[in-house]
Order: structure tokens, then C-alpha cells, then sequence
């Protein structure tokens, strides 16, 4: 990587693409941001310095140029592409396919699939050794942890040295040795969310009762360590007397339960659509995202004091 001028290009500027060219400029780096959209284009700015004030890093754009095509950005200079489109493997793969012709042979070429393996992404291009999935977590500017997956081809040197980068960016990097569907943080998530979905299916609890469980027991605990370390407090004796018992009686089911399929069949989908598991307004939406993102906030100062990040 440049020692001297380091740019990014980010691929893509959605919410996620926004939180990540936030990260890059807060760092120093020159920011390169496609997109086809004229009116995503202009409103990046905007958009990306609300991200950066929410880091408590000064809202300055001038890092950032925007561009139409990937033809158009200055690969001579960049030296790592983040592709943040859809989740859509073949437009993903097309993608790559034209970033292999435009980057320097340097120049790392990540994605931030939140599930297809880079493996398939990469799919039958040359140099998938300089491919690797790079998983941030919405909203990207504000929480620590990003994926650094590698597919059996990814040069582990070059995946550690990308780790490395995100380090120096504020994150905390974990290195996915295996090209796993979901990776580590989504394959947990979701199994937790089918555990719960299927509860709230089942007529067990309500959705308000159901993350009150969450956040305020087991939840609350993983601020202060994760479930491994957790366990070595309580004890792995009863970890394992109590998966004999729970183990065979949680759901095994391989897609959504029908209490969900309603919900988006009927176009409640949450914020976007006003209307979930829960009814929103512009009002509320607005003041739930500002708690949210305080709270968040206030748990990346306890890991800032524990040295962490």
C-alpha cells in the first residue's frame, strides 16, 4: 500500500457503502465512490458527513470524488476496492470480472457480501488470490468488527495485511479461514433470529418481549464478553447438561417461519416501509435511530477503556 496518498474505492453508496467511505476518509485516505445512480452520487456528501459527525470526526469531503463507471476512477492510485452493491451474485460477479481489468495486480478487490461466498463471486477469474470477502456490520462507520473471509485461493499474507489496515482504520479485524456461507457474525445471528421468530410464530412471546430478553439477559453480558469467555465464568459443565436438554428441542427449520413471510408479503419490512413487527412514523424512526446510535456509541467508549479497539 502507499505509503504517501492511499485511496479506496468504494463500489456502491448505499447505507453500507456510506459508513465505509465515512471509515475510510476519517482515516486520511482519498476516497473514490461509483455509482450508476445520479441522485445516490449527489447525495453522498450529505449523507457521508452526517456519518462522520456521528464518528465525532470533522465532516470533510474533500477526500471524496465521485464517478458514474468503474471505468472512470483512477486505478493507478487505488489500493483496495470495496464492492457494495445489492446482494445480486450475478451482478457481483460481473463486477469483479471488470474490476480484474481495471485494478493494479496490487490492488485488493474485497467485497462486503453479507453471504455469498468470495469463492463464488470470484468464480473462474484470474487472480482470485487477491480476492477476500470484507464484511462490515450495519451501520459500518459506527460498529467495531469486520470480517476479513478468504476463499481456498485468497493469498493469506495479503488477507492479513488487509486485517492489518483495518486496524489502523479503527476496526477490529477477524480473520474467516473458511469460505463459509454467512461467515461468522451472520451464521450466529441468524441462528439466533430463527430461534426467535419462530417463539414469536409460535405464540411464546411477544416481538417487544422477545428483545427484551435479548438485550437485557444474555445480551447484556455480551458487551462484556462474548459467549465463549462468557462460559468459562459460568462453567462449560452446565453449557453441556443444558444442550442435552434445549439442543433437540429448537427449531431446525430451513427457511422462514410463516409470521415472517406475512410481514413481507404484506410489505412490512421496517423502517423502509414504516411498518414491521412494529408501526413507525417519520418521528419515531427519527427518534429511534438517534437512540440507537447513541447507544452505540456509548458501547464503543467501554471498548475504547478496555483497550479493545
Amino acid at each position: 500500500m502507499s505509503q504517501r496518498e492511499q485511496h479506496a474505492l468504494v463500489l456502491g453508496g448505499g447505507t453500507m457503502g456510506v459508513g465505509i467511505i465515512a471509515m475510510f476518509l476519517a482515516g486520511g485516505w482519498k476516497v473514490d465512490a461509483v455509482s450508476r445512480s445520479t441522485a445516490t452520487r449527489d447525495g453522498l456528501p450529505a449523507a457521508t458527513a452526517r456519518a462522520l459527525q456521528a464518528m465525532g470526526k470533522p465532516a470533510d469531503m474533500s477526500g471524496l470524488a465521485t464517478y458514474a463507471t468503474l471505468a472512470e476512477a483512477p486505478w493507478a492510485k487505488i489500493d483496495i476496492a470495496v464492492e457494495t452493491v445489492t446482494e445480486d451474485l450475478p451482478l457481483k460477479q460481473k463486477l469483479f470480472a471488470e474490476m480484474e481489468t481495471l485494478a493494479r495486480p496490487d490492488c485488493a478487490l474485497t467485497s462486503n457480501s453479507s453471504s455469498f461466498p468470495i469463492s463464488e463471486i470470484g468464480k473462474g477469474l484470474k487472480t482470485q488470490n487477491r480476492m477476500m470477502g470484507l464484511h462490515f456490520f450495519m451501520p459500518a462507520h459506527l460498529i467495531p468488527l469486520v470480517e476479513v473471509v478468504r476463499s481456498v485461493h485468497t493469498d493469506i499474507a495479503l488477507a492479513e495485511k488487509i486485517g492489518g489496515l483495518m486496524s489502523a482504520l479503527g476496526k477490529r479485524p477477524v480473520q474467516v479461514k473458511k469460505d463459509v456461507i454467512g461467515f461468522l457474525g451472520n451464521r450466529i445471528q441468524a441462528a439466533l433470529m430463527r430461534e426467535a421468530l419462530w417463539l414469536i410464530e409460535q405464540g411464546v412471546a411477544s416481538p417487544e418481549d422477545i428483545d427484551a430478553t435479548v438485550r437485557l439477559s444474555f445480551g447484556f453480558r455480551y458487551a462484556a464478553a462474548g459467549p465463549i469467555v462468557q462460559k468459562e465464568h459460568s462453567g462449560w459443565d452446565t453449557t453441556c447438561a443444558v444442550a442435552k436438554v434445549i439442543y433437540p428441542d429448537l427449531c431446525n427449520a430451513d427457511g422462514p417461519p410463516p409470521v415472517l413471510q406475512r410481514n413481507v408479503d404484506q410489505g412490512r419490512i421496517g423502517f423502509k416501509t414504516k411498518g414491521g413487527f412494529f408501526d413507525w412514523n417519520d418521528e419515531s424512526i427519527a427518534k429511534e435511530r438517534g437512540r440507537y446510535e447513541r447507544a452505540l456509541r456509548k458501547c464503543l467508549e467501554i471498548f475504547k477503556d478496555e483497550g479493545i479497539l
